[in-house]
């Protein structure tokens, strides 16, 4: 299926037969996608003005003792590999890593521009039929995917992003559309296990009566089982945390588990607190994983997801193995032993991994092949979910030089084409922006710095990045990712 941007508009040309498909689907759920982004504006805006998020009580239907069959097929996630769709060297290079679980992203570690979405759903729907390939330029040969048990999950882009030029004259939710795009191409008898997605960001229980309202819609115009479609959601935004029984009660015909995305999550946590003095975030790469605004919720997911028959799926661990660099490599599989190793004893049932190397560290900290009968009827699912961080990391001029440098270089990676870089031995996406976004206007607001000393550290690290830019027009982005990361600090402010 062909797809293409035309001269007139930036619209986009799609084939007919897509569109007949599609714009029934628009027509059906564009308008409260719209209605859901308004709703998360007002949350985070009443936020602001100081009443935060608060438990919500669920219905007698979400508390009760319903449970969910856990399929045969995606009992084994100790280890869920996850990486840019668009990438399809990275993809077949995931999918054969052993790995119980590979997350293929068209979201946070993809640039959102219209060609790098078509080529991740070109990916992952050959991934799905088995047909993917890379040229292997060292070894000379072409390299596919081996057959194995590996869970295929696709991540779409949020529901806080739209998709232009699709619909005349209107945008379309980019959920939608990334949904649809692979469930149009797939061949249902050429997949091993049913199409699965993973929802990101979602920030109120509401959220999942559009989800299921879209899986099942795509499904009955395919002609499938309307819950055939099967998903996994990820729990990192700070309001949907006090909301998740009811969440996954009203997606429990699709919802499979919950996964912490916790660098986003710390994001959104920000966001939400920006105001409070208290909230003043440590430099990033001093706060613990254990830290307790992590813990307590990472104490709770499993209880409630193993309640009800779900999985419950960890973070991801920053810090990358290196080949070249032995000390990084060991140092950086000793962070990942304990970080997993605290989320299996959490009662977690797998977490996220970026890199191939990664992956038995990974899978030999969880039980096989998961942790579902480990779950307190009486357990907790209201615990404090924002316990100040007293006296946790360190809060440092040094610190705040690193999120700009940080910021400056992730930007010019966007500019460049890539959702995710690897700086300084942490692989950083759009979570990472987001967190030093915040982090820096939080320590303007609060008074640890004055707004023209971070212009001026702006200025300054730009200048030591120049001198590795290859030429004029590199140069240029370089300082076109200055300013945008300037901008986007002081619209937080």
């Amino acid at each position: 299926m062909a797809y293409s941007l035309s001269a007139q508009g930036g619209s986009v040309a799609l084939p007919p037969e897509f569109l007949e498909f599609y714009l029934p689907l628009h027509r059906a759920v564009a308008q409260e996608q719209r209605a859901c982004v308004t709703r998360r504006r007002a949350t985070l805006r009443s936020a602001r003005e100081g009443s935060l998020p608060e438990y919500r009580v669920a219905g007698a239907a979400a508390t009760a003792g319903w449970r969910i069959q856990l399929p045969a097929w995606c009992r084994d996630q100790r280890n869920q590999m996850t990486g840019p769709a668009d990438d399809a060297e990275l993809v077949v290079k995931m999918l054969n890593s052993g790995a119980p679980g590979v997350m293929l992203d068209l979201e946070d570690s993809m640039v959102d521009v219209f060609e790098a979405t078509m080529k991740g759903v070109e990916n992952i729907v050959a991934a799905l039929h088995g047909t993917l390939t890379y040229q292997d330029r060292k070894r000379g040969k072409v390299v596919g995917i081996e057959p194995s048990d590996t869970v295929i999950w696709n991540r779409v882009r949020g529901l806080h992003l739209e998709q232009p030029g699709i619909v005349p004259g209107e945008s379309t939710p980019a959920s939608l559309f990334d949904l649809a795009s692979i469930a149009f191409r797939v061949d249902p008898d050429l997949l091993r296990h049913p199409l699965c997605i993973y929802i990101p960001k979602s920030e109120a229980a509401e959220e999942a009566d559009w989800w299921r309202e879209a899986l099942q819609s795509v499904a009955e115009r395919l002609g499938w089982e309307r819950h055939a479609i099967k998903c996994m959601a990820l729990v990192e935004s700070h309001p949907i945390a006090f909301q998740l029984e009811e969440f996954v009660h009203r997606l429990r015909d699709h919802l499979l588990g919950l996964n912490l995305g916790r660098w986003d999550y710390m994001a959104s946590l920000a966001e939400f607190t920006l105001r409070d003095p208290e909230w003043l975030l440590p430099d990033r790469n001093t706060i613990p994983h254990d830290v307790a605004f992590f813990q307590n919720l990472r104490l709770m997911l499993p209880q409630l997801c193993h309640r009800h028959g779900m999985l419950a799926i960890g973070g991801m661990t920053a810090l990358y193995p290196s080949r070249e660099d032995p000390a990084l490599n060991a140092r950086a599989l000793s962070v990942l032993e304990n970080d997993k190793k605290n989320e299996a004893n959490a009662g977690m049932d797998g977490a996220w991994t970026g890199h191939p190397d990664q992956n038995a560290v990974a899978v030999a900290q969880f039980p096989v092949p998961n942790q579902l009968g480990r779950f307190d009827p009486g357990a907790d699912l209201h615990p404090d979910l924002r316990p100040v961080p007293h006296g946790v990391g360190v809060k440092s001029a040094e610190g705040t030089r690193a999120a700009i440098r940080t910021v400056i270089r992730y930007r010019k990676g966007v500019l460049d084409g890539f959702g995710a870089s690897l700086l300084d031995g942490y692989m950083e996406d759009l979570a990472t922006d987001r967190i030093y976004r915040v982090m820096v206007a939080q320590r303007i607001l609060h008074g640890m710095h004055a707004r023209d000393e971070i212009a001026c550290w702006f200025d300054v690290e730009l200048e030591r990045l120049l001198p590795t830019a290859t030429s004029s027009a590199d140069a240029q982005r370089y300082r076109d990712a200055r300013r945008i990361g300037e901008d986007l600090i002081d619209s937080c402010c």
